[in-house]
């Protein structure tokens, strides 16, 4: 390994944000938008993924729940991947791929988001997840990258999709955790006003 090769991986996380600025700030306002007519009509929104997805859910549902960058009242969100035994209990009974869908069948109601985080759009439980919340008249926002993978056969009118535009896996991890940021910074704005 190569102080050139270190520098090199910044180079290209930040190459790969430019290129996320010139197409995701319309989409950005758009899943926003979702998100507060979601939490303004008493919804609460569900988040998962695998991995450092589920992390990254986490974060979301954290920064809702406690705050952001300021003092405000907190909003209804839930990470629904980070209940080891509920996990481990729904993989051992049924699958592995069963392990959000039931439980958004369980928690989601119609009216209720659910964000969906899948780097590359393939991972079955995250597809399931997503047609759970159809089943369950819940709007979905994806966050995805590359070519979206199989979520984008899967998506109702008034689902959003934040597709990172990139192939590379790590790249697609950090737009998403600017994502999750920018997200969390319109609902503040669009709910609390000012700066």
């Amino acid at each position: 390994m190569s102080v050139d090769r270190v520098r090199q991986l910044f180079v290209d996380s930040i190459e790969t944000k430019v290129k996320a600025a010139e197409v995701l700030p319309d989409v950005l306002m758009i899943a926003g938008q979702r998100m507060v007519e979601c939490l303004l009509g008493g919804g609460k929104i569900l988040a998962c993924g695998n991995g450092s997805s589920a992390g990254q859910a986490q974060l979301f549902a954290s920064a809702l729940l406690n705050r952001f960058e300021r003092e405000r009242p907190a909003l209804p969100a839930l990470a629904i991947g980070p209940d080891a035994v509920t996990l481990s209990a729904i993989a051992s009974d049924y699958a592995y791929n069963e392990v959000y869908s039931k439980q958004i069948r369980a928690l989601g109601n119609g009216g209720d988001l659910l964000l969906a985080i899948s780097p590359l759009g393939q991972c079955g439980n995250i597809i399931q997840a997503v047609q759970a919340a159809h089943d369950r008249d819940m709007q979905v926002i994806a966050l995805t990258g590359h070519e979206g993978g199989d979520l984008t056969n899967l998506y109702s009118p008034g689902d959003v999709e934040i597709r990172v535009p990139s192939a590379v896996e790590a790249r697609i991890h950090e737009v998403h955790l600017l994502v999750i940021q920018t997200l969390c910074d319109v609902i503040d704005q669009q709910l609390f006003g000012g700066e």
